[in-house]
């Protein structure tokens, strides 16, 4: 008897401590949610790291085939517009080009020959000793000397041209980037014995995933830093975009101008690259807290001391990946939820703010 007695208060006390737990009907704990705090000095987290490089770059090479001679330059150094990059041996072209002088001397003495000849047959023409025929090829005799002539002066300057192609120059200011042909090599007309970039027009090659493509349409401005140096930095426009994308990594070069750059910029430097702040004005916030982007933009801004959530539409500006600029709409210091933004209602009650 006493054991039922025992057992029952024991029961009894364990309803009675459930029942104390229980919330009451109709109440429930408000859940946590997940937000963000606005800050009106946030922009768009759009960094990139690229490298200066030319604008123009250029593989050189002598129009005729030969044998390098000298090549003073080598792969990293500037050279100055007119300098001399490489030589060919110009052996056979001097020995062509005294062949030609020559026979610009053989034909100034054809040519003299043939007019004197001339002058002596119009003279006796004249006098009615020589026939008018004799005159007529002795005339014919000097144009063809005259003509001679001319084409061993052609002769001449063509051998000098060639002479003067065999002597390969810098035609811009410019950093030699790599180098093909060594002295002593042969090589062929039209074979690249070194690449040249131009120093003049440098830009900034930097690679866009096809998301990142689409949310920077030409013509965006970018802030560039030396990554050595951040407090060197200079505007850059975004120019191009090449049309193929890596296979590998599925990203597209993109090419930015960069406009009045110190000279630290130099071709090869790694710099960062950040979207510049008149792009993105606004606050940026992650797309998925914006509720009904495409009809009636809002967000879900926690306010009051109870903590209720309320709908406040927003003007939303550029997007960038998983990022859209909220151009007008919030305040600073706005709790902004930004997770299970389907699940509540307007002037739900919410529980305490956690970050991710």
């Amino acid at each position: 008897m006493t054991r039922l007695i025992l057992i029952a208060a024991i029961s009894a006390f364990a309803t009675v401590a459930v029942a104390a737990d229980t919330p009451a009907p109709g109440t429930s704990t408000p859940r946590p949610v997940v937000s963000v705090i606005v800050n009106p000095e946030s922009g768009l987290p759009v960094t990139f790291v690229g490298t200066v490089t030319a604008k123009i770059e250029a593989d050189l090479g002598f129009p005729l085939a030969g044998s390098i001679a000298e090549r003073p330059v080598s792969a990293g150094d500037t050279v100055a517009r007119g300098e001399v990059l490489a030589r060919l041996d110009p052996e056979d072209l001097d020995a062509a080009l005294r062949a030609a002088e020559a026979g610009v001397t053989v034909a100034e003495a054809q040519l003299r020959s043939a007019t004197d000849a001339r002058d002596r047959a119009e003279v006796l023409a004249r006098r009615g000793v020589g026939s008018a025929t004799r005159l007529d090829d002795a005339e014919r005799a000097r144009v063809a000397a005259a003509a001679r002539l001319e084409q061993a002066q052609a002769d001449v300057a063509r051998a000098r041209d060639m002479l003067g192609l065999a002597t390969l120059t810098a035609p811009q200011d410019g950093v030699v980037t790599s180098v093909s042909a060594e002295p002593g090599a042969t090589v062929a007309a039209g074979q690249p014995v070194l690449r040249l970039a131009a120093t003049d027009e440098r830009e900034v090659a930097i690679d866009l995933t096809e998301q990142d493509v689409a949310a920077h349409p030409l013509g965006t401005r970018f802030v560039v830093r030396l990554v050595a140096n951040p407090e060197v930095a200079a505007d850059a426009t975004l120019n191009r975009i090449d049309p193929v994308a890596f296979a590998a990594t599925r990203t597209r070069t993109a090419h930015l101008t960069l406009q009045n750059a110190a000279m630290e910029f130099r071709l090869g430097a790694l710099v960062r690259v950040t979207r510049a702040a008149e792009a993105d004005a606004g606050v940026a916030l992650l797309a998925a807290a914006i509720l009904d982007a495409d009809a009636t933009p809002a967000v879900w801004v926690v306010a009051g001391a109870d903590r209720r959530v309320e709908r406040r539409p927003v003007t939303l500006g550029p997007a960038v990946g998983d990022f859209v600029v909220v151009a007008s709409g919030l305040n600073a210091g706005d709790e902004v939820v930004t997770k299970g933004i389907h699940s509540l209602e307007d002037g739900q009650p919410v529980g305490p703010r956690v970050t991710e």
